[in-house]
């Protein structure tokens, strides 16, 4: 898989979220690449809707994650 294609795996929902995780991962062991391990998935949210919900913070670390393994990657 292209550092490309990880880029632009969607991750608007919990299950894209986990999909992408296992694509990444997927490409780093293909590679022996070893990276930290990725964001734990929230288990707090409150499902109100909050502004900065901890989904919110999960999909900034996941999206920083996902750099940093391209970035690996493409050395």
């Amino acid at each position: 898989m292209q550092t490309s294609d990880l880029a632009a795996l969607p991750m608007r929902n919990r299950a894209e979220a986990e999909a992408l995780v296992c694509r990444v991962q997927l490409a780093l062991t293909d590679r022996g690449v070893a990276l930290r391990a990725p964001p734990p998935v929230p288990d707090s949210c409150c499902g109100r809707g909050c502004n900065g919900c901890v989904w919110e913070g999960y999909y900034a670390a996941l999206r920083f994650w996902r750099e940093d393994a391209i970035a690996l990657l493409a050395r």
